[in-house]
This record gives structure tokens, sequence and C-alpha cells, in this order.
């Protein structure tokens, strides 16, 4: 008996000590995802440093039919609203075509903007890219060969706000100079909340594998 009860003791504090494990793990877990969560939000803001030459927007989905999603709506009249100020700017629109989608997003966006007033010259397409990484890789490419180096050029990035951060991280990597970020409205409330969860782990996934 005496044996039983200290092996049955024994199997109590072995349980108790993987639950505590268990609990830390999760723990850490929550407030990694926290501090991640607080960088989202952070740079999720209009942040503009001088008179920048070049904006950036960056593309989201096309509907079927052709027509913005509403995200990339968001985008578009943000820029809009940016460029009935600043009507200097040239604009790239940075964005391929899914297999999904009927046209390329810098096409849809470049025809939302003329149909706007942007000028069709004023407006320059890039339309390889099919994520964050490729719409600042192969923008910097089109700028550079238009005789226009990232680093010595301020640029504004146009996007919704929660996805500013991982930009700024990715356009410091890639070489760009100084980089101003405009922040678009999530006015689609579920999928505002759908990407306030996502973006932090994309910022993981980014940090971790988006190089050049």
């Amino acid at each position: 008996m005496i044996q039983a009860r200290s092996y049955n003791g024994y199997k109590g504090k072995r349980l108790a000590t993987w639950a505590k494990v268990l609990i830390a793990l999760l723990l850490a877990g929550v407030l990694a995802f926290a501090g991640l969560f607080g960088a989202v939000l952070y740079g999720s803001y209009d942040h503009i440093q001088g008179e920048p030459q070049v904006m950036v927007i960056l593309g989201c989905r096309v509907m079927p039919e052709g027509n913005p999603s509403i995200l990339l709506q968001d985008r578009l009249d943000t820029a809009l609203d940016y460029w009935e100020e600043h009507t200097e700017v040239t604009i790239v629109a940075s964005g391929g075509q899914g297999s999904n989608e009927p046209v390329s997003e810098a096409q849809c966006m470049a025809d939302y903007l003329t149909a706007a007033g942007v000028p069709e010259d004023q407006i320059w397409l890039e339309d390889r890219s099919h994520n964050t990484k490729e719409n600042l890789l192969y923008t910097k490419e089109l700028l550079e060969d238009e005789g226009i180096l990232v680093e010595d050029t301020d640029i504004l990035v146009v996007s919704n706000g929660f996805h500013l951060t991982r930009t700024r991280m990715l356009a410091e990597r890639f070489g760009y100079g100084e980089v101003s970020t405009l922040a678009a409205p999530t006015t689609h409330i579920p999928s505002r909340i759908q990407m306030y969860i996502r973006e932090p782990l994309a910022l993981v996934k980014s940090f971790v594998l988006d190089r050049e």
C-alpha cells in the first residue's frame, strides 16, 4: 500500500507539471500574438514625410465582373483623395492577375483611376506580382527601368491599414529609402476582422521567408 500511494502521488505531480507546461506555452502564444497584433495596429496609420514623387497602390482582389473588390476600392478611393491634392505624383498600380480574376489588378486599378480623372500617362502598371513581396520587388524593377532609384526617391505606398507594418518592413529590407504610407480604411467589417487576425501571422511569415 505504501508503494501504491507513493506511485500515485508521483503520477499526480507529473500530470500537474505537464499542465503547467501546456498553460505556459498557451500563454506564451497569446502574448506573442498580442505583441504582433500591437505591431500591426501601430503601423496602421498615415505616415507621410516630405513630398513623395511616386505613389504605389498595392493590389487586391478583382471581382469576376472586373470591378475592384471592396478592399481594393478602399485603397483606390484613398489614393484618389491624395492625388486630388498632389496631381503631379506618378502612380504605380501594382498587382498581377489571379486565376479567378478577369484582368490584372493593375489594369483594374488603372481603369478605375482614369475613370475618376487621372491621366492615363500618369499611371504605370506593374502587372506581374501576386503578393506583397512581389509588389515591392517588381515595382522597384519598374521604377529603376524608368531611371528612378527607390533608395533615392520619396515613395508613398497606399494599402489598407492592417497591411502597412509588413509593407514597411519589406520595403526597408528591399532597399527602399524614404517610404511614406497612406492607410486606407477597411470598410467591409467581416474583412477587417479577418485581416487583423490573419496579418500578425503573415507578418511572421514575411519576416522569415520573404527575401530577395
